[in-house]
């Protein structure tokens, strides 16, 4: 029997999986994951190895102790009536679907499914994920450690009740993409002052990482940090202030609520 199965076998399946293996949470012939698409497949295999692929979801369904669900939303009802459990208790399944309700997950499963789900993102690709989950009417405490273990193998997670997952979303789930735009922000400053592009690049992009490491490892308030590195009448202030005239706090502020927002929006749909 497998103990982890994909419907799916996309970079977020794909990394999720290679996270349980390293973790040692599970090993690869413990893995099974199935897509239509042969290059998805492909790279999954290589990733965890040939014993870990099919094209069908059945054969997944069969054998899986957890089911993760890793398809596009829109696939997302053809894919449960596929899994349906009906009365019998049947496996775990974790849906990293965006904007799919829980009760969406149960209805299309049957009532006696246990199902959480989870907003991931992309730095769990690199290791680097934040994470939260959300748990259905009939999750147990261990299937909520199992999801737990899952996703902090790829970085950080926490539990949150479901209708936080949309500011969850607007965080972290899109906030990514803020911090890539500010990083190519701070590298084209850069080479506005005179640097190589390379080099503005590489030196935009440690920064950010070194000062998100700085956060998480001190436990510090960013702002006790920031003051730690803005000296009276200094180059920091004289930036800080350029920051604000350009009301860069107001605009992260009115994205992550824009996207949890559209989040919200999306779940009604």
């Amino acid at each position: 029997m497998k103990k982890y199965g994909f419907i799916g076998a996309g970079r977020m399946a794909t990394a999720l999986a290679g996270g349980l293996v390293e973790a040692g949470l599970a090993g690869p012939e413990e893995i099974l994951a199935s897509d239509p698409n042969d290059a998805m497949r492909l790279a999954f295999a290589e990733r965890i190895g040939p014993q870990s692929i099919t094209s069908d979801n059945a054969e997944v369904a069969r054998d899986a102790q957890i089911i993760i669900l890793a398809v596009k939303p829109q696939v997302m009802p053809a894919v449960l009536e596929g899994l349906k459990v009906g009365s019998k208790p049947g496996p775990l399944f974790v849906s990293i679907a965006a904007g799919i309700p829980l009760a969406k997950l149960e209805a299309g499963l049957g009532k006696a499914a246990r199902v959480v789900r989870v907003m991931p993102n992309t730095p769990s690709l690199v290791g680097r994920g934040a994470s939260a989950y959300a748990a259905g009417k009939n999750v147990t405490p261990d299937d909520l450690q199992a999801v737990k273990s899952l996703l902090e193998s790829v970085g950080i997670a926490f539990e949150v009740p479901e209708y936080l997952l949309d500011a969850v979303t607007g965080l972290s789930g899109s906030g990514p993409a803020f911090v890539y735009t500010m990083i190519e922000a701070m590298s084209d400053g850069g080479v506005l002052a005179g640097l190589p592009r390379e080099i503005a690049h590489k030196l935009a992009a440690q920064t950010v990482l070194g000062s998100a490491e700085m956060v998480l490892a001190t436990g510090q308030h960013p702002a006790e940090l920031r003051e730690a590195v803005t000296s009276p009448g200094g180059t920091t202030i004289a930036g800080l202030e350029a920051l604000e005239q350009g009301g860069l706090r107001a605009a992260v502020l009115a994205a992550v609520k824009a996207a949890a927002n559209r989040s919200r929006e999306l779940g009604q749909a």
